[in-house]
Formats: structure tokens, sequence, C-alpha cells
């Protein structure tokens, strides 16, 4: 795993865009998409080079993390909807090849077991992008999930859905439950990014990367994975204990090996 402590939400967008970026122009790139407030500032950064740049999308298939149950496509607060509002359709990516579970399928089990065979059957995700909630989940795989998951349904904490309360009128109207790609599932990625900023993630960030590998946060998982790299802000850095470390070795890192 890959410490970047950065000194803005900017220059995090930066080098997640970097990355996808590495992939977009390779062959049949396969990308991971989420949502939620962390990657927006990369998500802007890519649009801006698909505009500015040439930056082509063309050529991509993008699987989603996660979707709400019980939410048609069309709903505004969907992920399918969110991930249209705030990137797909700023950039020139086949609608069609834009994936994401299906959270009113009759049989959600079936759903689950199709859309993993799905990613599957794309050749895998080449970069998946995550944020990292306030007890440490990615997607919406909760504290005490398993380490070797699938996608498959997940019922929502009250902390979770408290946190994605803003999005909708009320706590009360946010969904209980969700199709989330498990923690198995994210980890056959072959690169892993996980952002976070802000003083809020500090606890969480600590736990992920500098705890043990443990159900009770399941962001850690990134500690087991081949190519995983986290970038922070100083605030959600705050808590770790080996900053200085991250921060050397950074500053001593060959040009020619990227992230």
């Amino acid at each position: 795993m890959e410490v970047v402590i950065c000194g803005s939400g900017e220059e995090i967008g930066r080098h997640v865009a970097d990355v996808y970026e590495a992939v977009l122009r390779g062959p049949a790139p396969v990308i991971g998409l989420a949502t939620g407030s962390s990657p927006l500032v990369a998500y802007q950064e890519l649009i801006r080079r698909h505009r500015e740049d040439g930056l082509s999308f063309a050529g991509a298939t993008a699987f989603l993390l996660d979707e709400y149950v019980g939410l048609p496509l069309s709903h505004p607060e969907s992920y399918a909807a969110v991930i249209r509002r705030e990137l797909t359709d700023h950039v020139d990516i086949d609608p069609a090849r834009v994936f994401s579970p299906d959270g009113t399928a009759a049989d959600l089990a079936a759903e689950c077991a199709r859309y993993d065979a799905a990613i599957a059957a794309a050749g895998g995700v080449h970069v998946q992008l995550l944020g990292i909630g306030t007890d440490g989940h990615v997607g919406f795989n909760e504290p005490m999930s398993s380490l070797t998951s699938r996608t498959r349904p997940k019922t929502l904490t009250r902390q979770t859905r408290e946190d994605n309360a803003r999005f909708f009128d009320s706590v009360d109207e946010v969904p209980t439950h969700v199709l989330t790609q498990g923690l198995g599932t994210i980890s056959s990625a072959r690169h892993l990014v996980l952002v976070a900023t802000g003083s809020a993630k500090a606890e969480a960030i600590a736990a992920a990367v500098e705890g043990p590998l443990s159900a009770r946060c399941p962001a850690s998982i990134l500690q087991w994975h081949r190519h995983a790299t986290v970038f922070v802000d100083e605030a959600a850095a705050s808590r770790l204990e080996f900053a200085d470390y991250y921060r050397h070795t950074l500053a001593h890192k060959p040009d020619w090996q990227g992230f």
C-alpha cells in the first residue's frame, strides 16, 4: 500500500485523474466508479481533461460499486443517476457501457451474481476508485463484512443512513438496503485507489492504513491488496503514526514509477 499525503483536495484530484488517464489510454479500459463526495474533485478534473485536452472515454467500460435497493434508476439519488450527473454525462463514454446493480430486481441474489459475472466477462476492473466512511466502510461493506465477500445485498447501519441523509429530505427516506460489490469483488480490481479528505475521516484512515487487517474496518482490506494507493489531505492524515515515513518515501520516489 502506498499512502500519498496531499496539500489539497485539488491535488488529490489531479493524482487520481493521472491514474485514470493512464488506464483510459490503454486498450479496452475497464474503470470502477464510486459515488459520494470524495471522488468529485477527481471527476471534475477528468471532465476538464476530456473537454480541454481530448482525453477520451469512448472505449471504456465502467462498473459502479453499489446501488440502493428499491430506488428506480430514474430516481435522482440512485447511484446510476448520480454517476451520470457527476461524470458520465460530461464525457464521451457510451451510456450502454456504464453498468450498475439493479436495486429493483425481483431476485436480488441472482442480480448480484449476474453483476459479478458481468465484471468478470469484461476482463475485470483495471482501476477502482473508493471512498471511505467514518466507520471504515468501503462501498457499502459495513464493519464486520466478510473480507472475501462478493456482490450482495446489505443492510445499512443507522450511522451510514444518517451520513447519506444530506442527499434526501430526511434520514427516513434513505433506503435501508443496498446492493454492493463485496470486499472480495472490490479486491479483484488490479489497482485500488482510495481517497479521503477532512478530519472526520482521520480515524477511519488510521485504522485502514495502520490498524490490523480486520472486518472491524473493512477498508483495511487494502493492506492485503497487491496494488493499493491511498490519497489523503493533511486533515485526513492527521492520525497517521507513520506520516513522516509516507512523506519521505514519496519525496524519494523514482519519476518512472508512477502510482
